[in-house]
């Protein structure tokens, strides 16, 4: 424990915490209604602060990234939702074949890519194209493919929702898994957090390059790029289905929407199930999280019918009154 916020809240407090500020333009989806507080810390001083005002103020708290995997309410969020502004990347050792670089959870994960490739350090170039912050990616333990982040994440700094203190962790406090860390608890939010990549040579950094633009042009022609939270259900655990392919247990939630046939067609207002990924919904200009939502139920009692099993959301439902899916 590093550090603990007082009680007594500083005199600008009230300058950099604003009321009823509109989310739509600040997540993928670009729909939800208002934040009752909202606020961008640039510091760690004023995320201390501002989660000192949330538990003064006895308010629900939401921290914002790039809002690339989040739904919110057409009612908005009824408490103080943070977006922490912190933005330094350092790159803090380097031996022969290693180096570590510290990132702090406002970083956008292109940022952290460009920022490492710049320096001929490989690793991370395997999550290209995919939006969101440091602080987001690691909440989700970002993953494409076989690759998740939690291979390359070794330490990192959290804060309290309790009392503002600052602990040092490393990477197995997180208890990692598909989707998931310890951060989905929300009793620990986080500040920053330490990579270890790979030293490369200018060459091998060159090919990384290449590598990075065919990812993203190979996302680009698989996936919507704008108006979505990406994949809105998540995989199946192996325990939750029983259908196999090549004695393989089919846990792509992709290949059971496919099947019901809904990709280019299923509608709801402006929200439609994409044409080019059938767990992908995309606003096509003024569509409400309520028609998201829509879609989204529909697609659950679809895949019921036809396969007895309930795909669940990745994307993250913030400020509803009650859980609108099944």
């Amino acid at each position: 424990m590093l550090t603990t916020y007082s009680n007594e809240l500083s005199k600008d407090t009230a300058s950099f915490i604003q009321t009823n500020v509109p989310l739509a333009d600040k997540n993928w989806f670009k729909t939800g209604g208002t934040a009752r507080f909202y606020c961008e810390p640039s510091t760690i001083a004023q995320f201390q602060e501002a989660i000192a005002y949330a538990t003064t103020n006895n308010l629900d708290l939401f921290i914002l990234g790039q809002g690339a995997n989040i739904l919110i309410s057409d009612e908005g969020f009824d408490g103080l939702v943070i977006r922490p502004s912190l933005t330094t990347i350092d790159i803090i050792s380097v031996n022969n074949d290693s180096a570590l670089v510290k990132a702090d959870a406002g970083v956008t994960m292109p940022d952290l890519i460009n920022y490492c490739l710049a320096n001929n350090l490989l690793g991370l170039e395997e999550f290209s194209g995919i939006p969101g912050t440091v602080g987001g990616s690691v909440y989700i333990n970002l993953h494409y493919f076989e690759f998740l982040l939690a291979n390359f994440l070794i330490s990192a700094e959290i804060i309290h929702k309790k009392d503002g203190s600052i602990h040092a962790i490393d990477a197995t406090w997180f208890n990692f898994s598909y989707n998931d860390s310890q951060l989905h608890k929300k009793d620990y939010f986080l500040v920053n957090a330490t990579f270890k990549l790979t030293c490369a040579t200018t060459e091998q950094t060159a090919f990384a390059k290449g590598r990075k633009t065919e990812i993203i042009r190979h996302r680009a022609h698989r996936y919507p790029q704008v108006r979505t939270c990406g994949s809105f259900f998540r995989n199946f655990f192996p325990h939750e289905v029983t259908l196999e392919i090549d004695n393989k247990k089919i846990i792509f939630v992709a290949y059971y929407l496919d099947k019901i046939g809904i990709k280019g067609s299923l509608k709801s207002g402006n929200a439609i199930v994409s044409h080019q990924h059938a767990n992908m919904i995309v606003n096509l200009g003024d569509a409400t999280s309520t028609d998201v939502i829509t879609i989204a139920h529909t697609m659950q009692q679809l895949v019921y019918e036809k396969f007895s099993i309930l795909p669940q959301p990745e994307c993250q439902l913030i400020g509803f009154s009650s859980y609108p899916l099944l």
